[in-house]
């Protein structure tokens, strides 16, 4: 059923979601877990990971990339359900490794809902998933996806902090305990799903989209996908 590529390609948004969870909460819960820092660890974090496991598997690494890059009909329906339960049980891991390490089960950080937070939330996600739906749409090299990504993550966390955590990502929330539904869950959905639609409506040329959508086939399945078929009618003399 799951070649290895596809099985390569689950692997590593586990593996990528999980490193990332794990050093949000090293940072996140130590004696430097001021919001810069932890952006920054964030985003250095992406940027190794996309460049290590972004050829596998896209380098999504979290659910809302996921749902906004689907919605752009980037990724198909199944392929984008596999990488949310991968991403979530990365995230999970994450949070067991961490308590291990610390000898210590986490409280609860997420707080209660307000408007505040997932307007902050959404802002950040969108700014984070504008900029790496440029890296996708324009083609860049994978060097250059992963510096996009880990950068727009840090500055989209950063200006979400002002009034919320910055997590940008529901599988982080988990991982940190701080997943509360209508702040740190829908606020990065929709962020990422207006953040990469607008990008892909208004800036990206159609040929590179096009384009960009093949090369997202053949990541996933290992295939390149089927040419229509030309068809004429023979001319009647």
């Amino acid at each position: 059923m799951f070649g290895r590529r596809k099985i390569a390609a689950l692997v590593a948004e586990f593996i990528g979601t999980g490193a990332l969870t794990l050093l949000i909460l090293s940072v996140q819960r130590s004696t430097i877990g001021v919001p810069f820092f932890v952006a920054a660890a964030a985003g250095l974090t992406v940027v190794l990971m996309v460049f290590a496991l972004g050829r596998s598997s896209g380098g999504y690494f979290n659910p809302a990339l996921t749902i906004g890059f689907w919605t752009a009909r980037k990724l198909s329906t199944v392929t984008a359900v596999l990488y949310i339960v991968v991403q979530m049980l990365g995230a999970w891991g994450a949070y067991y490794l961490y308590t291990y390490f610390v000898k210590n089960d986490l409280q609860p950080i997420g707080g209660h809902f307000t408007a505040r937070i997932l307007t902050a939330e959404a802002v950040g996600t969108g700014l984070f998933a504008f900029g790496v739906a440029a890296a996708v749409y324009q083609r860049f090299s994978t060097a250059v996806t992963a510096s996009f990504a880990g950068l727009s993550l840090m500055l989209g966390a950063i200006a979400a902090s002002s009034a919320a955590l910055g997590l940008l990502n529901p599988a982080v929330a988990l991982g940190t305990r701080a997943w509360v539904w209508g702040t740190y869950v829908l606020g990065p959905v929709i962020g990422a799903v207006i953040g990469i639609n607008l990008y892909a409506l208004l800036f990206a040329e159609p040929s590179k989209a096009t384009v960009s959508v093949s090369s997202a086939v053949k990541a996933v399945t290992g295939k390149k996908p089927a040419a229509k078929k030309k068809t004429s009618r023979a001319k009647k003399k």
